[in-house]
């Protein structure tokens, strides 16, 4: 009990250690770094147009910002775009990226449970912080706040609406070229929603499975209903129970695709389907970057398969 109490004390140690020197490292670097942070000049030493210095978060607020932005932004992300948001271990380095940035544009809602710790280091008089929920309209699951905005086209129009307006407040001469790609983005959107609204309303059963409980935006946009393997954040274990009470569900509501993302699921996702005959299918939540396609394209991709699951 004695060496238990000792080894937990001494984890404790290293870990308070590690912050220490983490946050050591970032004071000692900041006088260097902050020189010329906060200002910026119209023009650098080539006579070209300045662009205004972003760092963002996730792979969808990246693209969102690259869409508003277009030629007039630099856009950093500070989480590569194949690591999970939620595996972000922040190094001096990272911290650096902001310093030099005037925009930190972030999803919200939770989905950067990182980011007090980057506040406490970088203070808001040094950059912007731009929370893209705000003035959104979120979804409540069991108590927990669900943090896939970006999953709903209504949802992801007011993340570049937000995105705009800081980039307009720092960036006010180039005003009308952010409102023109937004309302851009934003007609593109509306598209994809209007095409698929009645496709959906048509459907009998508006009922789906997948591996991951992040689709609660999109359900809500078109009028369905996911049942999941994993909760909203990936985790859980699929019990015999579990999986009893999800074959049920399917038997009574037509469903014989699952959809499934992440390798690490499609081991519980294959057994679902085995169950009920069914099929395995993918579908992206767009956390981490989808290769070679940008984010309109996977989400219909998302929407045609998850439509095509509910017609047959």
């Amino acid at each position: 009990m004695y060496n238990t109490f000792a080894n937990a004390n001494h984890m404790q140690m290293e870990e308070a250690m590690k912050k220490f020197l983490l946050k050591a490292s970032i004071i000692l670097m900041l006088p260097i770094m902050l020189v010329g942070c906060g200002t910026r000049s119209d023009k650098n030493i080539n006579n070209e147009e300045k662009k205004v210095n972003v760092t963002v978060s996730i792979s969808p607020v990246k693209e969102f910002t690259e869409l508003i932005g277009g030629d007039k932004v630099k856009v950093t992300s500070l989480i590569a775009d194949n690591v999970e948001p939620h595996d972000v271990d922040l190094k001096p380095r990272d911290f650096e990226k902001l310093t030099k940035s005037e925009l930190f544009i972030y999803n919200g809602l939770g989905m950067e449970d990182w980011l007090e710790q980057v506040k406490e280091q970088i203070s808001e008089d040094k950059i912007k912080y731009v929370d893209t929920s705000e003035n959104g309209n979120p979804i409540k699951t069991d108590g927990k706040t669900d943090p896939h905005q970006w999953l709903s086209l209504k949802e992801a129009i007011n993340q570049c609406n937000n995105i705009k307006n800081a980039l307009e407040e720092v960036d006010p001469e180039n005003k009308n070229y952010y409102e023109e790609n937004y309302e851009k983005a934003k007609t593109d959107f509306e598209e994809l929603y209007n095409e698929y609204l009645p496709k959906f309303q048509s459907l009998e059963h508006k009922n789906f499975v997948t591996s991951h409980e992040a689709f609660g935006y999109l359900c809500r946009d078109f009028g369905l209903e996911q049942q999941a393997l994993n909760d909203l954040f990936g985790e859980g274990e699929l019990t015999a129970k579990k999986i009893e009470d999800l074959v049920k569900y399917c038997n009574d509501n037509g469903v014989t695709t699952i959809f499934s993302e992440e390798e690490d699921s499609q081991k519980e996702a294959n057994t679902l389907a085995k169950e009920i005959n069914g099929e395995v299918k993918p579908l992206y939540t767009l956390e981490t970057k989808v290769e070679g396609k940008s984010y309109l394209e996977v989400m219909k991709i998302n929407l045609e398969e998850i439509y095509n699951s509910m017609s047959k």
